[in-house]
């Protein structure tokens, strides 16, 4: 099997998990709104991503974050939860995806841009395709990767 149709498979196997009810010891933040940043800025957006990661420490999981935003809005957020889910694919990017369809009530995420803590893995990269993302962001000097794409 080629790369491609991995990275494709991996894709529609993460949305397709986005859908499924969202279980583990630290349940995903739900109440209200996102709190949104004074100034809407790269910079800003990237610290919010490692607001996520130092969660994720706090509680126990892997040390990567992530957030989803949309006409400089916060729109969803999550941080790794592959442990606390015992979910191999609940990395933070693609947990953020997740968050971000719940609440937009949509899996389509055009116009959003992802922020993470880090590089996206092949398998979150094709999550961030198949669910529209325009761009990636990543990593403390706010890299900017382009649009997600299936093969590296």
């Amino acid at each position: 099997m080629d790369r491609r149709k991995v990275l494709g498979t991996y894709g529609l196997a993460a949305l397709w998990l986005a859908h499924q009810p969202a279980q583990g010891a630290v349940e995903q933040e739900k109440i209200g709104p996102i709190l949104q940043p004074q100034t809407p800025t790269t910079m800003a957006f990237i610290e919010r991503a490692f607001e996520m990661r130092r969660r994720a420490i706090e509680y126990g999981d892997q040390p990567y974050g992530a957030i989803i935003v949309i006409n400089d809005a916060i729109v969803g957020q999550s941080w790794s939860r592959v442990i606390l889910d015992q979910d191999p694919t609940a990395h933070a990017e693609i947990s953020a995806i997740r968050d971000t369809a719940r609440r937009l009530e949509s899996r389509n995420l055009s116009d959003a841009t992802m922020y993470s803590s880090s590089a996206p893995c092949p398998m979150c990269e094709a999550a961030a395709y198949w669910a529209g993302i325009e761009r990636l962001i990543h990593g403390r000097m706010a890299n900017d990767a382009g649009a997600p794409r299936l093969c590296g």
